[in-house]
């Protein structure tokens, strides 16, 4: 990556509240949600949320810009209809896992547009399930 990409990154993930990282050639901020005290198979489990942005067009700026979060039951309509309502596709809600305690729903997003607008568009959504 680029210095350039490793600094955008670092403002992507700061806007979001999360922690940057590169893999697979992306830039990649993960979120824990230490607040869920999950479980599986009665097992203590990490909950975590992640976003990337990739292929970034240095003419407009804008990139794939992707997103994965965990997410409590009750948060999932809130947490859709706000980032719907800023143009950010839902690709999918889904469970992963079978012996969760609590329930976790996971929903994939995805949005071409420069990542810094993204990661704003997605701390709002984020805070509306807070």
């Amino acid at each position: 990556m680029t210095n350039n990409n490793s600094l955008l990154c670092q403002k992507f993930a700061r806007v979001i509240g999360g922690q940057s990282g590169f893999a697979g050639g992306k830039c990649v901020a993960t979120i824990s949600r230490n607040e869920i005290r999950a479980t599986i198979l009665g097992k203590k489990f990490g909950v975590t949320s992640s976003f990337s942005f990739e292929s970034r067009n240095n003419n407009t700026g804008k990139a794939l810009c992707l997103g994965r979060i965990a997410l409590l039951q009750i948060e999932v309509g809130r947490f859709v209809s706000a980032i719907r309502n800023q143009g950010i596709e839902v690709s999918s809600i889904h469970n992963e896992w079978l012996f969760e305690n609590p329930r976790l729903i996971y929903v994939n997003i995805e949005a071409v547009e420069k990542p810094l607008i993204f990661a704003r568009k997605v701390r709002r959504a984020l805070n509306r399930v807070k």
